[in-house]
């Protein structure tokens, strides 16, 4: 794919996942924090089925969704990504840039939703501020959007598991946040698609603004003229 090709499905999906956030918001909204479609029936489910062994699983997954975890992962990607030390560098810098910058507008938009938290009762792990979107499932979701970007740059062949893997791991730790009673499902879904929608913004941004030598910095100069030679 071309930077045009890519900006424009980065956009669009971007667009799409906030769009759909949005009408999610209005909704939570309208509803003035209050549970929505499947919110009790999940929170139900999780306080009723807590085995020790499940509970000790889900915190220690759950913190992984916040802290230095997700920012080394997205430096790390970054040196990953590039070819050259310029490169790296620029990957290693605007990953964690990307998902600061995702975090401190998703505070924004929870602080003005401001939807209150399930009971404290419901609670087995700890949690502050407001719950949507939920904060480690948007943080969570943004280092696995980053690490499997990585992933597909660096590793076009066999990234199929590896992509799976990220994916299911940025998953499992929203899902975490209603297994320990402490957000709604909807929160969770809300912050997927916060996640998404920011990770199309800044790749489609990325793709048009970059300059194309910083992208062509690792590129072989003799790959064209090698690949002549060999017809």
């Amino acid at each position: 794919m071309n930077r045009k090709e890519i900006s424009e499905l980065a956009g669009s999906a971007g667009l799409g996942a906030w769009t759909a956030f949005g009408v999610l918001s209005m909704v939570v909204i309208g509803h003035e924090g209050a549970p929505l479609f499947g919110d009790e029936d999940a929170l139900s489910w999780s306080v009723a089925h807590r085995p020790d062994i499940a509970l000790a699983v889900a915190r220690g997954l759950t913190a992984t969704g916040t802290g230095v975890i997700p920012y080394a992962l997205v430096v790390l990607a970054g040196i990953l990504t590039g070819r050259t030390a310029h490169q790296r560098l620029l990957a290693a810098t605007l990953a964690p840039a990307c998902l600061a910058a995702g975090q401190g507008l998703r505070y924004g938009v929870m602080t003005l939703i401001a939807r209150p938290r399930p009971a404290l009762s419901d609670w087995a792990g700890h949690a502050s501020g407001w719950s949507f979107p939920s904060g480690h499932t948007t943080t969570a979701a943004l280092t696995a959007g980053l690490v499997i970007l990585a992933i597909c740059v660096r590793a076009p062949h066999g990234r199929t598991p590896l992509c799976l893997a990220v994916g299911c791991w940025g998953v499992l730790v929203g899902l975490t946040r209603v297994y320990l009673g402490v957000h709604w499902f909807t929160d969770v879904v809300g912050g997927w698609l916060f996640a998404v929608g920011w990770l199309g913004v800044c790749l489609c941004a990325a793709a048009w603004w970059l300059p194309a030598r910083l992208m062509a910095d690792g590129a072989d100069p003799a790959g064209p003229a090698r690949e002549r030679t060999h017809r």
